[in-house]
């Protein structure tokens, strides 16, 4: 992968990138499209220590047997959408939305209703008539 897909716009083959390092572009910014960084890590501490170390946080995955491992992994990113065994399933009613710099406010579900809600409080003070 990695060739340039068609002559129009700025489209990509689906394209692996191997032997990614943290300090690399492709590692600290959201990168959109048929893309795959792989990085290396040796502990899930480890993992969500280094994913959390950048100025995004719109999605995460875990494949494990661990519930435990996927629980604690799911706790402790800062993502607004963890995906456990499987990734990028997304449901109207769940909100999706991300962390950080990776947008404001959400969408789907109640939550993604609410963006175009305005709330408004309205008080009568009435007159009160004795029976």
């Amino acid at each position: 992968g990695g060739k340039r897909s068609g002559d129009k716009g700025f489209f990509i083959e689906p394209t692996v990138f191997s032997g990614v390092g943290d300090d690399m572009k492709i590692a600290r910014e959201e990168i959109f499209g048929p893309v795959q960084s792989i990085l290396k890590f040796s502990t899930v501490e480890e993992a969500v220590k280094r994913a959390n170390n950048t100025n995004y946080g719109l999605a995460a995955g875990i494949i494990t047997k661990d519930i435990n491992k996927a629980l604690m992994f799911s706790q402790t990113v800062q993502a607004g959408s963890v995906w456990i065994n499987c990734y990028d399933h997304t449901l109207a009613q769940t909100p999706f939305g991300g962390f950080k710099q990776s947008g404001q406010g959400r969408e789907l579900g109640p939550e993604g209703v609410k963006e175009y809600l305005e709330v408004k409080t309205v008080t009568i003070a009435l007159d009160q008539k004795n029976s």
